[in-house]
């Protein structure tokens, strides 16, 4: 069944208010006529069965299906590489991420504009409904690593390239909210590195591979969501 992504402020009562493009999309692409019956999630984990009129919707039924998201919220802080970021934004909304910080970094060469993190924003969207999740990933504004850094609480992992740090699948606690940082092509600085231990920031290891930066988030991401997955 189609699904498509809403804003709450459209559910008026048990209407949908349909934009333009949504119309236009379930009308004209996916060539749906009056009275076929779409779903419609609002980004927060709510679905809705939605019957299509000439130029709304008439909400049939609400639920907030259990089992689909990951059990913690994972959250990937990624320093912006010069190619690449829309394909970690899509596999990571497909394997779970909750929020992404795109950052800059010591090593970072792109500054990457408003323009660009909105496409991020569509591309999580778009990748919310085709993999049948329910909540879109944030996707925050471009800032430097020492200011995130300092804003995120809780469980904080780091990615080492080098040294002897522990493995990400054995330094989690599966039953909190779980940060990891990726660093930029070739790797957080040491001072960097340094800053973030002092800030309690953990120092992992993705396997003695030297993956690129647009390989390692969907790597980590993998790893923990089969970790939560497997252990809920």
């Amino acid at each position: 069944m189609q699904r498509i992504t809403i804003e709450p402020l459209q559910l008026q009562g048990n209407q949908l208010l349909l934009t333009a493009p949504q119309l236009h999309y379930l009308q004209r692409v996916m060539r749906l006529p009056a009275g076929a019956k779409f779903q419609a999630i609002d980004g927060a984990g709510a679905l809705y069965l939605v019957e299509l009129r000439a130029n709304f919707g008439l909400v049939l039924e609400r639920s907030v299906p259990a089992g689909i998201e990951l059990p913690v919220a994972v959250s990937l802080i990624v320093a912006v590489p010069k190619i690449g970021l829309d394909d970690i934004v899509r596999a990571c909304t497909e394997l779970g991420v909750r929020e992404i910080y795109p950052v800059t970094s010591d090593r970072t060469i792109v500054q990457p504009s408003e323009q660009k993190r909105r496409r991020w924003l569509e591309i999580a969207k778009e990748s919310t409904e085709q993999s049948e999740r329910l909540i879109v990933p944030v996707i925050h504004p471009v800032q430097s690593w020492q200011t995130v850094m300092v804003q995120i609480t809780g469980q904080r992992q780091i990615c080492a390239a080098r040294g002897n740090a522990q493995h990400l699948m054995n330094s989690l606690n599966l039953q909190e909210s779980i940060s990891v940082a990726i660093g930029p092509e070739g790797g957080w600085t040491d001072r960097e590195l340094q800053q973030s231990i002092e800030l309690g920031w953990q120092p992992v290891s993705l396997g003695d591979r030297i993956l690129r930066t647009i390989t390692a988030p969907v790597a980590a991401m993998s790893m923990i969501g089969g970790l939560l997955e497997r252990n809920p």
